[in-house]
């Protein structure tokens, strides 16, 4: 094989990895696009049913069937699936997609690089063992990463819809009647929390406990708040409280959580700070302080 098409194949190979890993790293858009989007008023987009899966989602499905699974691990992937808002049917693909990358790439290295160019075997059977760890990883961490995001939406979208729910019910309007007209809100129309609303109404009309769906809500999104929101409705419903007065209550208390982590994040900003202004910064302003100085220093001393 000539040179020239050695090196085109590696740099496609890395160039697609590289690609891949920073479309996972980078954050799509910032918090502030998210929320000026979600308040957008959208087209009302028309209901399809579920279409079926393509040939490529078959093959992985087939593929993921075949890895063997602890029922504590396929328990865990399936909780962490689910919280992330992925069905739980999704885990044989998931499955077949980490199969899948821990065999592409120690193969995508061996053909393109490690058996023409590389000819240290050491170094060649590291390349593998690390690819092959890595691409069984990077479906796991891109499963966390969808999993983190959407906490955090809910998170934020929770305080709010707390407040929409508080006239809702000082209107007149039932908990069902007020959670169901939050939902439908162009404000969450799109948010993580309105489907897990949804979600745990459809359950509660298909004749599911009222309680129970509420607790199951808190417990699929692994969300502490929604947790703790879940149970507060619980306790009112039992205690008989106004629900109006815990609803403000709560929506106030979350508030105090994001003022206070807000101020966290506030007060690392001065020790993060510190590595790029003693690596990067500080040594610029002592070459332009310090190097007039440094040169006429020189300069003296060689006329002496």
């Amino acid at each position: 094989m000539p040179l020239f098409a050695v090196i085109t194949l590696v740099f496609v190979g890395v160039a697609s990895i590289l690609f891949v890993l920073f479309y996972l790293v980078l954050p799509k858009k910032t918090v502030l696009e998210e929320r000026i989007e979600s308040i957008t008023p959208q087209k009302e987009e028309l209901v399809y049913f579920e279409k079926p899966p393509t040939a490529w989602q078959k093959f992985l499905g087939r593929l993921g069937k075949n890895v063997p699974l602890r029922p504590q691990d396929y328990g865990k992937y399936m909780k962490m699936l689910v919280a992330a808002g992925v069905k739980k049917e999704r885990i044989a693909m998931f499955m077949g997609s980490k199969m899948l990358l821990t065999l592409v790439l120690p193969f995508a290295y061996l053909s393109l690089y490690g058996i023409p160019v590389e000819k240290d075997p050491t170094i060649r059977i590291l390349w593998t063992a690390g690819l092959a760890i890595a691409g069984f990883l990077i479906p796991t961490y891109w499963l966390r990463n969808k999993l983190k995001n959407r906490q955090i939406r809910i998170f934020h979208d929770l305080p709010d819809m707390l407040d929409l729910m508080t006239v809702c019910v000082e209107a007149g309007l039932s908990m069902d009647s007020s959670m169901i007209k939050v939902c439908e809100d162009e404000q969450f129309k799109k948010s993580p929390l309105a489907t897990e609303i949804k979600i745990a109404s459809q359950e509660t009309r298909a004749g599911k406990p009222r309680l129970e769906a509420l607790r199951d809500m808190g417990e699929r999104a692994m969300v502490d708040d929604l947790k703790s929101f879940a149970a507060m409705l619980i306790q009112t419903e039992r205690l008989g409280t106004s629900l109006a007065q815990s609803l403000r209550i709560f929506s106030d208390s979350l508030r105090t959580i994001r003022r206070q982590i807000a101020e966290e994040a506030a007060a690392k900003t001065a020790i993060k700070l510190i590595f790029p202004l003693v690596f990067f910064i500080f040594p610029a302003l002592l070459v332009v302080i310090l190097g007039p100085g440094v040169l006429r220093i020189m300069k003296f001393f060689t006329e002496i």
